[in-house]
């Protein structure tokens, strides 16, 4: 993308949230990297998020991550909009990375400052100065669970920021939902952030999705969200439902950890996490596995598993 028109046009639909491998002693795998990003590309998603919470971005240096931004620029081109997370603690270093993800042809995706009992006036400041940093624009990210919620009326500020592209949303409360897809919807993008509980925010009125479980399930989310785009709000409710099982070990388990399993397990390049994180024991891989045989038995999920 080359500037903020080429980005709002083309910000919509599903976005793989493309997990990070690691080897066993935590280098990261490039090659498995690409291959995941040439996967989903492949099966026609609309776009990639790259070095995101679940793509393990704390566990990152600067220096890496930046070297994953120009890697996966350089697998993905212009074939498809790429996000690039550059959130972060030091105000330094966000600053540095969304300057690189827009003159690499990405969209910084920004989170709120992390830094205590910082005020609603100083969110928005914040995010005036990031905004012009990137020829692309940038991408809000509401993360409820890195420690600040943006409010609705917080949101409804930024969308008056001219470089701000749009919001990826995490609180998907339906007061919240509802509100914000009314109040700032058509003015900037609107992304569901998670794969979860998807089907609502959709039906309110947002612009797509991010999904860290099309990693490992590509086909059957992708579908699901076709049949939603399409409109056939009932096929995407049942292709929703076939995979419950899932999501509930991915709640239980965590994620990318549970994410990552499935994927060694149908011989994608999930590899391992990183520290503090921890690979899951067997039986819960083999938790993971007994369900991944479930979805292979339905033939509305083309789910294979690895030799």
């Amino acid at each position: 993308m080359k500037d903020i028109s080429e980005t709002r046009a083309r910000l919509k639909g599903i976005f793989n949230i493309t997990v990070t491998p690691f080897t066993a002693n935590g280098d990261i795998d490039t090659a498995g990297f690409a291959r995941s990003i040439e996967r989903v590309i492949g099966l026609g998603y609309d776009g990639i998020l790259i070095g995101g919470t679940y793509g393990e971005f704390p566990a990152m240096s600067t220096e890496e991550r930046a070297d994953l931004f120009r890697h996966a620029m350089n697998v993905a081109g212009d074939r498809v909009p790429v996000m690039l997370c550059s959130a972060h603690s030091d105000i330094r270093v966000v600053k540095d990375l969304t300057r690189l993800a827009g003159e690499l042809g990405g969209l910084p995706m920004v989170t709120p400052p992390y830094v205590s009992e910082v005020t609603d006036g100083q969110i928005v400041s914040f995010f005036r100065d990031m905004a012009p940093l990137s020829k692309t624009g940038i991408l809000v990210y509401n993360a409820p669970g890195i420690g600040i919620t943006l409010s609705p009326a917080i949101l409804e500020q930024l969308a008056d920021i001219d470089n701000v592209a749009g919001v990826k949303q995490g609180d998907l409360t339906p007061t919240a939902i509802d509100q914000i897809a009314n109040r700032i919807g058509g003015r900037i993008r609107l992304f569901c952030a998670s794969d979860l509980a998807f089907l609502g925010p959709m039906m309110a009125g947002f612009d797509g999705i991010s999904s860290t479980n099309s990693c490992a399930l590509p086909e059957l989310i992708l579908d699901t969200y076709r049949a939603l785009e399409k409109g056939d709000a009932t096929t995407a409710r049942d292709l929703h439902r076939i995979w419950y099982s899932f999501r509930a070990l991915a709640r239980k388990h965590g994620q990318p950890q549970t994410t990552k399993a499935a994927m060694n397990l149908r011989g994608f390049d999930g590899g391992s996490v990183r520290a503090p994180l921890r690979n899951l024991e067997k039986p819960v891989i083999e938790e993971i596995a007994k369900v991944l045989e479930t979805l292979r038995g339905d033939t509305r999920t083309q789910v294979t598993l690895a030799a």
